[in-house]
């Protein structure tokens, strides 16, 4: 089920859909999340695939490390210093959504979902 943040404005309420990820923002289209997500990435951001090891060896993008999401709190270490700016994908956008949190968690603030490894 949607969650939905309720803004009162003078004469009616609008209900806007809250993203896990960016709070209040306006949801990306796939073409804008591939667009930022390859910026960020030629910009020196750590890409992170939490697949299973199978689901990666289907297909990944080139630069991409996998650390699944079940292993990612005990191997946090591996994706960089803390700080490390991470672009983040699973096969739909759960893994990923769960992953971001792991890693805003252990002092990896600059997290960007790109949910699935199609939106590439």
């Amino acid at each position: 089920m949607a969650r939905f943040a309720v803004k009162a404005t003078r004469a009616r309420v609008k209900r806007e859909p809250l993203l896990p990820e960016s709070g209040m923002l306006p949801r990306m289209t796939p073409q804008e999340l591939s667009q930022k997500a390859r910026q960020l990435v030629a910009d020196g951001a750590v890409l992170l695939d939490v697949r299973t090891p199978q689901e990666f060896q289907q297909g990944h993008p080139d630069a991409a490390r996998n650390i699944p999401v079940q292993e990612l709190a005990q191997r946090v270490a591996e994706v960089g210093p803390p700080g490390t700016p991470v672009v983040v994908y699973c096969a739909a956008g759960g893994r990923s959504a769960v992953a971001s949190q792991i890693l805003r968690a252990n002092g990896f603030p600059d997290v960007f979902d790109l949910r699935s490894v199609n939106n590439w």
